[in-house]
């Protein structure tokens, strides 16, 4: 499988390395702005600073997209014309029409498209879910992830913001989670947000929190934020609850909230049962970071290989992302939103 990959910051160079490693993968080149790869292990593969001229040149199976959000859907969309299967990380586009426009020209051109939900590979993450299912809705979701940022993360961060605040960016990994426990439709979602930092644009916030209200009467609360000024203290809470009991993610699991392997972790799991003694779940051996990388990527290859069905998937990013997306039209226009 001729494999390019657009993007080398964190999540790029981690897709790349799947790749590098996989027996069924050639890497056929590298895209990067600057031209240049820092990463030794990929040294022997051409990098072009052109995404069309490397497409063009290429002509992979697959691409696989790790660039800013703002150019997701026009990469997807010209590598599918070009007729390349497409990974492509999370946020799948920067507005619900064009995450659709995706999604319908994955289906016209019969490409294999996949978002990258990192968790739907997380054994815990999977553990939890099924729990979750098991005690049955309607539910109620307490769910956050603030990191307090600095340095080179916080410039990252920054940089992100100009198109895509934390609560998008970060809400659609634990949005998609909801919705995979309840499968209920969104019906409403009410945000609010602050700017707590004059090193960003007046036009962006770096903290956000919103609700969603879904058809059988479960609540979602997700809030994320960035920068050097957040707090430490229950900065990772993940929690389900329903009339049956809870399940939760044990606090003080993590490292530091700007550590990206404290973002998948799991660590325990606490089963609760109403009226009944709570279950510790233990798991030791948790893949990392790069192990989740590797299982996206294998899940791509065998999705191509396979033809895996990926209607839900698909439609699922579309329906996470128009949650997220709809919190942040809450948050600037000061209104509930009607989904």
């Amino acid at each position: 499988m001729r494999v390019l990959i657009a993007g080398l910051g964190n999540m790029g160079l981690s897709h790349a390395l799947a790749h590098h490693r996989h027996p069924e993968a050639e890497i056929v080149g590298l895209v990067n702005r600057s031209g240049v790869c820092g990463e030794p292990e990929l040294a022997p593969y051409p990098v072009f600073s052109d995404f069309a001229l490397a497409l063009a040149e290429t002509r992979p199976d697959l691409v696989v997209i790790a660039t800013y959000s703002d150019s997701h859907a026009e990469y997807a969309c010209a590598a599918m014309a070009a007729g390349a299967h497409v990974f492509v990380e999370k946020p799948l586009a920067v507005t619900v029409e064009d995450a659709r426009r995706v999604v319908d020209c994955a289906a016209r051109l019969n490409r294999k498209l996949v978002v990258g939900y990192i968790l739907r590979h997380h054994p815990s993450w999977q553990r939890l879910i099924a729990e979750a299912r098991g005690l049955g809705g309607p539910y109620v979701f307490r769910m956050n992830l603030n990191q307090q940022s600095a340095g080179l993360t916080w410039e990252t961060h920054k940089q992100l913001m100009q198109t895509t605040p934390p609560i998008v960016d970060c809400g659609v990994h634990y949005v998609d989670v909801m919705c995979q426990i309840t499968d209920a439709r969104p019906v409403r979602v009410n945000g609010m947000g602050l700017r707590l930092s004059q090193e960003i644009s007046e036009n962006t916030y770096n903290y956000g929190q919103f609700q969603v209200v879904f058809e059988d009467g479960s609540v979602g609360w997700y809030e994320a934020g960035w920068g050097p000024m957040m707090s430490e203290v229950a900065y990772f809470v993940k929690d389900v609850i329903s009339p049956n009991g809870a399940v939760s993610i044990l606090s003080g699991m993590h490292p530091e909230s700007d550590s990206v392997e404290g973002h998948t972790k799991v660590g325990a799991l606490r089963i609760h049962r109403a009226g009944g003694a709570d279950t510790d779940v233990d798991f030791p051996g948790e893949p990392g970071h790069q192990e989740l990388c590797d299982a996206e990527q294998a899940f791509m290859l065998r999705a191509i290989a396979d033809d895996i069905d990926l209607t839900r998937h698909m439609e699922d990013a579309v329906t996470s992302l128009a949650i997220c997306l709809a919190a942040d039209e809450s948050i600037r226009t000061g209104r509930a939103i009607d989904l």
